[in-house]
């Protein structure tokens, strides 16, 4: 092995430790100042709780006035049930109004189904369908008569084959 070659995968492998003993060395210090962070933080929040711990703990001056009022958010049982609302009444006019509207939108979302399942295409449509359908099944049908005539051919030649083996025997 020449010396040059030697020389060169000695310097890439010094080169890769080095690279490899400052990438630990940066992630250790990394890991230290958000260990130092995360612990000033939790003194801090130590320090708040205590401070509102203490604060709850002695009672405030004006605490007496105001100890006797009960804060209720709903008032569910505290009244008398209404009852249930009253419905809505629609005069006469304006509800016949509304059931022809109704009735002719109704009619009109047929009469355009109609006319759209009736167009020359859509028939020509469903004929070819009908027509495609109709030869899928006649094929499916000789298939179907062909393996079970092969199946009663075969139990046609396995008894006529067996009345053999049973005089034997």
């Amino acid at each position: 092995m020449p010396a040059w070659a030697v020389l060169t995968l000695s310097a890439a492998l010094l080169l890769l430790v080095i690279g490899l003993v400052v990438g630990q060395v940066r992630g250790r210090s990394r890991t230290r100042r958000e260990l130092r962070a995360a612990h000033d933080e939790a003194l801090a929040l130590r320090a708040q709780v205590d401070d509102i711990e203490r604060r709850l703990a002695t009672p405030a001056s004006g605490a007496g006035k105001h100890a006797d009022t009960e804060y209720v958010i709903t008032h569910l049982g505290n009244e008398p049930d209404p009852g249930p609302a009253p419905v809505p009444m629609v005069d006469g006019p304006l509800f016949a109004d509304l059931v022809l509207r109704e009735t002719v939108v109704q009619a009109a979302s047929l009469a355009h189904g109609l006319r759209r399942a009736l167009a020359p295409e859509m028939r020509n449509r469903i004929r070819f369908e009908m027509r495609r359908e109709v030869k899928r099944s006649r094929k499916q049908r000789r298939a179907d008569l062909k393996a079970a005539r092969r199946e009663w051919e075969a139990r046609q030649r396995a008894e006529v084959d067996r009345p053999d083996e049973e005089d034997a025997a």
